[in-house]
């Protein structure tokens, strides 16, 4: 059964969000809050915890599996970004923008889009989730809490509890978060294009 923990969303516990990385650091899958939804997430090199999560959501290799960072320097030791990546990545984090980037060789190559070798990358503003990363030292191997079959990710973790008490570990009580997507950017190939526009306005890439 997972442990159920309720974090203030402004001032998050320095205790229970310890108690939190000790659970992913010991191959736990958790549900936590981020500014766009509910998210699944486990250390980037468990490949047992990868698995569950892919078996929760039913994800095929073609999945883009997306690193949380807590920084850009996290994100340089990750993906291959360029200036104008740097740049636009700096302009527009944290907040709830997913960027497709190529991978170094830092990422785990099981969790690399088989065939373009990407990683997504994103910097959260939300504090739970930042106080998470500033405590695990490292990006968080992240997925939207969407169950196979819908189109949205779950909002109340009462829910989410009800549902995936027995495969999850931990649950992060954060408060209802409805879910908004975040707004996908490539930045592949020297080429920086919206691949879905979701919540996050990027006013220098829009039309």
């Amino acid at each position: 059964m997972a442990e159920f923990l309720e974090i203030h969303p402004q001032n998050p516990q320095t205790r229970l969000i310890q108690q939190a990385v000790n659970i992913i650091r010991n191959g736990g899958v958790i549900v936590y809050p981020t500014d766009a939804s509910y998210a699944l997430g486990a250390q980037i090199g468990d490949k047992q915890a990868m698995d569950t999560i892919r078996r929760i959501r039913r994800l095929d290799d073609n999945h883009n599996f997306t690193l949380l960072c807590n920084d850009l320097s996290q994100v340089s030791t990750f993906t291959k970004m360029g200036n104008d990546a740097h740049r636009l990545i700096k302009n527009l984090t944290p907040g709830p923008f997913t960027f497709l980037l190529d991978a170094t060789r830092e990422v785990p190559r099981r969790l690399q889009h088989p065939k373009k070798k990407t990683i997504g990358v994103r910097i959260t503003d939300n504090n739970i989730a930042r106080a998470l990363l500033e405590q695990l030292g490292e990006p968080l191997l992240t997925t939207t809490m969407i169950l196979p079959g819908q189109d949205e990710a779950m909002a109340d973790p009462y829910d989410i509890r009800q549902k995936l008490d027995r495969e999850l570990d931990l649950i992060i009580d954060g408060g209802i978060i409805d879910y908004k997507p975040t707004t996908v950017i490539a930045c592949i190939d020297n080429v920086i294009e919206i691949v879905r526009q979701g919540i996050g306005h990027a006013p220098m890439l829009e039309n």
